[in-house]
């Protein structure tokens, strides 16, 4: 009987820990990645330009571009720069919206992609997708997934707490997606990859069970590793569906409607994920969602991240068109106005109850 596999893309070195980043170098050239030392790297204004200072003497081959901001403009800028200079790699040192641009640029001009997350605000870090401003609002561009993710604990440690607490939310959002897959499953036939859904539900469950915090080196681990299997479900499934479901619907509404108000990825599609649970009747896993949240310090309620909850109705109205062709618990419901607004209510009284 043959025996059948198949490859899954996932990068070929994780380094989670703590003074992963004095050993950059050394990961590059021990992986193959860069044994020249000829690479090209892409930080922030703010604390990348620290953090160069700090790693620079490590990294005499290096060329260092600036980015200014998550634009589809800036990444495009980034390959130009670094197009035709024999760079062995790029790497990204920053946050979800670095990352994203070098994932982008580094795509564009063929080269291998190093990720080096200063926060964990989201599970972008290791993911084929790249979300970038654009001037239709936000877009999701197909990209390689990094060929190694280095993400020290130290540096974690000293991103807002804000940011760190943020990924929470992403990860424990993954239960809310795959349910949300499997509903389409159920309903319209769609195929869902067993894979992909377990290393998604998994890393989601393992952060929601988790009971420390992020001043615990154990709890950081945890969800560090959390994000980058998420990253991996989305390559392994082909696209973000492990991870995207009527929680990050909501987001995306939020992102389009209130384009200079909304909060941190993590913070809305967290709501989202409590909300959308309460509406396919898991109650006490809706419950659950909202006390792991609130436990962390992350906003349960719209009204809690400045949003009314006439504007969060709106939200959740529009949101299944922000993803054409993805079924959800909202296309699966498709609530009027005013069941929303009842639905919410529900969920609120629960929450103050």
């Amino acid at each position: 009987m043959p025996v059948l596999t198949r490859l899954i893309p996932s990068p070929v070195v994780v380094d989670i820990s703590r003074g992963a980043l004095d050993d950059l170098a050394g990961l590059l050239a021990d992986q193959r990645i860069s044994s020249s030392g000829r690479i090209a790297v892409a930080i922030s204004g703010g604390s990348g330009q620290a953090l160069r200072e700090r790693l620079a003497p490590a990294l005499p081959g290096a060329d260092w571009f600036q980015v200014l901001d998550g634009t589809i403009d800036c990444a495009v800028k980034l390959a130009d720069d670094i197009k035709g200079k024999r760079y062995d790699a790029v790497v990204g040192l920053g946050g979800g919206k670095i990352i994203d641009v070098t994932k982008y640029a580094a795509a564009r001009v063929g080269l291998p992609m190093v990720a080096v997350a200063t926060n964990l605000a989201h599970d972008g870090l290791c993911s084929p997708v790249a979300t970038l401003d654009n001037d239709n609002g936000r877009g999701s561009y197909g990209v390689p997934t990094p060929i190694a993710v280095v993400i020290d604990l130290d540096v974690i440690r000293d991103a807002p707490v804000r940011y760190v607490r943020s990924g929470i939310g992403d990860a424990i959002s993954n239960i809310s997606c795959v349910a949300d897959w499997e509903l389409s499953r159920r309903i319209t036939g769609e195929a869902v990859d067993g894979l992909a859904a377990a290393m998604a539900r998994q890393a989601g469950e393992a952060v929601l069970r988790h009971p420390g915090g992020v001043g615990d080196d154990s709890f950081l681990t945890t969800l560090a590793e959390g994000l980058v299997m998420t990253g991996i479900s989305m390559s392994v499934a082909g696209d973000s569906r492990p991870a995207s479901g009527a929680c990050h619907e909501i987001n995306h509404a939020f992102d389009l409607l209130y384009p200079k108000r909304s909060a941190p990825h993590g913070e809305q599609v967290g709501i989202g994920a409590a909300f959308a649970m309460r509406l396919r009747g898991a109650e006490e896993e809706s419950l659950l969602f909202t006390e792991v949240l609130r436990r962390h310090g992350l906003p349960v309620l719209p009204e809690e991240i400045g949003f009314t909850a006439d504007e969060f109705v709106r939200a959740v109205a529009y949101a299944p068109q922000t993803r054409p062709g993805r079924f959800t618990i909202l296309e699966h419901l498709d609530l009027s106005t005013d069941q929303i607004r009842d639905a919410y209510a529900d969920y609120a009284s629960t929450l103050s109850s």
